[in-house]
């Protein structure tokens, strides 16, 4: 029985493996992970992270294992995935697995980072033959990404050994192309949000609707429609870490963040101290659990910086301890030597109606369904006086909302009678 090893169970690792144990039942998977608070939640009845059809895949017991023995199942096993989250945990990774190895590995990099010269051979005279082996997964989409993916890429070494390796993978790419088309799918999809967004300056000013532009634009078959929604900016760390080298790009998505605080804050007569808002939507794609790299998180930076008052929602109720954490902890990052002071004025809860009941304002971050089925009546009538709705997704029918007497924002779209008049500064670089 061929035997894998997967170095880190997170958000990549987690869902690949559950798929390798669903279509080859004759491969025995362990996952190991340093945290042994992680490995005993993915042990459990569900996963710790939300993806659709994940539980679904997962066949625990029968040949899929997990274990903080790393040591053990790395010295037992004929081909180790390492999926790490940063370059500190890929060195510890590949390090311990020369330690460890006696005999020769197939070694597959779940991302991009240059480790081949790590593991080359060890003093036991054990080879390695490096594949790489990039992820294309989306958030709330990675099981079918997964189960019908547009493209694998795999890559080695052309020697002999190196070709028996890759047949073992199935397909050959040279390392550099992979690297470059894996840099670049991400970097255009990121150029394409943020060219999209940018426009919603231009859109806003001249009592133009962006979805408009947008579908426009997206009729040109050279560019397609998909990656066209205008919103508050793209989110996930797999962008920003697969990009960093692009810091324009990057710059242009923190400018649209700092603009939408602007606008929250010049629309609720120049001040959110010490008003409350309810956030809804902390993750950075719908459908999904994963809490990194949110836009939320920056957003809210600045509304507590200017001494707001947040009630943070999400949908996803089974990982709220875990969101809870998390969230926090970023937010604090923002100015270390006032934590507690910023923390008493951050709340974390599952139900949307808690978080809108007593608020000014509501901030739309990400694009989850229920939001558009909300009862905005009973809403309405729990809220502050000052009824304000700050969509970042484009989401919610911004006329009924009007009509019910919501003062409504909404990205790139013309703005409400109320707002129009309101300047928003640009902010300092």
């Amino acid at each position: 029985m061929l035997k894998i090893c997967c170095v880190g169970a997170g958000y990549v690792g987690g869902p690949t493996m559950a798929i390798v144990v669903y279509k080859c039942p004759d491969i025995q998977v362990a996952m190991v992970d340093i945290s042994s608070s992680r490995i005993a939640a993915r042990s459990s009845s569900s996963w710790p992270i939300f993806e659709p059809d994940l539980d679904d895949m997962s066949y625990r017991g029968r040949n899929l294992f997990f274990s903080i023995d790393i040591k053990k199942h790395i010295a037992d096993v004929d081909i180790i995935f390492v999926s790490a989250a940063d370059l500190t945990y890929w060195e510890s990774a590949a390090c311990l697995i020369t330690d460890i190895s006696t005999s020769d590995k197939i070694m597959v990099e779940k991302s991009i980072v240059p480790i081949k010269r790590i593991l080359t051979h060890n003093s036991n005279d054990v080879h390695f033959q490096i594949q790489s082996n990039p992820k294309f997964l989306g958030g709330g989409i990675t099981i079918n990404n997964l189960l019908h993916p547009d493209r694998v890429l795999i890559s080695g070494h052309s020697t002999p050994e190196g070709q028996a390796a890759i047949n073992t993978l199935v397909s050959v790419y040279a390392h550099w192309s992979i690297e470059i088309s894996k840099l670049a799918a991400n970097a255009f999809l990121a150029q394409m949000l943020s060219s999209i967004n940018a426009m919603c300056t231009l859109c806003e000013a001249t009592s133009t609707d962006v979805t408009q532009v947008a579908y426009t634009v997206g009729k040109d078959s050279r560019v397609g429609h998909r990656f066209l929604n205008a919103n508050v900016g793209y989110g996930g760390c797999y962008f920003q870490k697969d990009i960093l080298n692009l810091v324009y790009i990057c710059e242009c998505n923190r400018l649209i963040e700092s603009r939408f605080v602007k606008r929250i804050v010049s629309s609720m007569f120049n001040t959110v101290a010490p008003k409350k808002m309810a956030i809804l939507g902390f993750t950075f794609k719908k459908d999904m659990g994963d809490a990194r790299e949110m836009p939320a998180i920056d957003i809210c930076q600045g509304l507590l910086r200017d001494n707001a008052h947040l009630r943070c929602v999400n949908t996803e109720h089974l990982l709220a301890p875990l969101l809870q954490g998390k969230i926090k902890h970023d937010l604090d990052m923002d100015n270390p030597d006032e934590t507690h002071g910023r923390s008493k004025h951050i709340n974390i809860v599952s139900d949307i109606y808690e978080a809108t009941e007593g608020a000014h304002g509501i901030c739309i971050m990400r694009e989850w369904d229920e939001f558009k089925t909300l009862d905005y009546e009973h809403i309405f009538k729990h809220m502050q006086h000052a009824l304000f709705i700050f969509d970042g997704q484009n989401m919610i029918d911004a006329d009924r909302l009007c009509k019910m007497s919501f003062i409504v924002y909404s990205i790139g779209k013309p703005l409400d009678p109320w707002l129009r008049d309101l300047s928003v500064v640009p902010p300092s670089s």
